[in-house]
């Protein structure tokens, strides 16, 4: 049996245990309605969640351009010199450990309650490990490709660009797919503390009479968001691959397999 194979037969485990425990009551339905109930609840108000669908996806894209964007090019620019890597990436080393969730209070003062507040929480949060993955894999990167870019005149923002970017890509997908996450997280929980409109709100409010059916439709939102983005990472580094023969972990991928077909 293939792991594809298995991984759908776990998911389909998964989904009929959903809908038979709270149905037999072996669960009960306060902590985890039915698949079909639940499904019944989005289905009934499917014009409310659609509408705050497209306010959380609206802040989750925004805050995605400056924390994958932006942590990109912090990263490939903190990584390719030497002098600001060794101030710079300890404080933002030890920034990341915090957890920035207690830090949202104070965006709301700055920026109050409405989306502002929880895209800049959003962005920061997926914004750390983003630049600290980049700046990572430039120490990746064939110190020849540099030297030649060098020799033959690029500037810091032409070498930055067209080549630390590029060749540091397989690595640095890895870390948009941990900052990705984390702003999806950052924005439904800034929507869930404080927030008239998104996903989170929903979820908070019908968590607060109790509804389950509609609690668990937002958060099967949330996991839909969450999985469609992971399968657009994933698409891209397939894609992206070809840039591995520009590091040193794609040099040896790449040199058992080139023997082989010598061989």
């Amino acid at each position: 049996m293939s792991a594809k194979t298995l991984r759908y037969l776990i998911i389909a485990a998964l989904i009929v245990l959903w809908e038979v425990l709270p149905r037999t009551g072996a669960i009960p339905e306060l902590f985890l309605p039915s698949l079909s109930s639940t499904l019944q609840a989005g289905w009934s108000d499917a014009g409310e969640y659609w509408h705050a669908l497209l306010v959380t996806l609206y802040e989750v894209a925004i805050a995605m351009v400056i924390a994958c964007g932006g942590g990109i090019l912090a990263g490939a620019v903190v990584g390719s010199l030497p002098r600001p890597r060794v101030l710079i990436m300890p404080m933002v080393s030890s920034l990341y450990a915090v957890p920035l969730v207690i830090l949202y209070p104070v965006f709301t003062v700055w920026l109050g309650i409405g989306p502002e507040s929880k895209i800049a929480f959003a962005g920061l949060y997926g914004f750390l490990p983003t630049m600290l993955s980049t700046a990572a894999g430039i120490q990746t990167i064939d110190p020849q490709l540099l030297l030649a870019a060098r020799s033959m005149g690029a500037t810091l923002s032409q070498r930055v660009t067209r080549v630390v970017i590029p060749a540091a890509i397989p690595t640095v997908l890895s870390g948009l797919r941990v900052g990705g996450a984390l702003v999806i997280v950052g924005v439904v929980v800034s929507e869930m503390l404080i927030s008239p409109a998104g996903i989170g709100y929903l979820i908070s409010r019908y968590r607060t009479i109790l509804d389950s059916p509609h609690v668990f439709a937002g958060v099967l939102l949330v996991l839909a968001m969450a999985v469609a983005f992971n399968t657009l990472i994933k698409l891209i580094e397939r894609h992206a691959a070809v840039w591995q023969v520009g590091t040193r972990a794609g040099r040896d991928v790449i040199a058992p397999s080139a023997v082989g077909q010598a061989a």
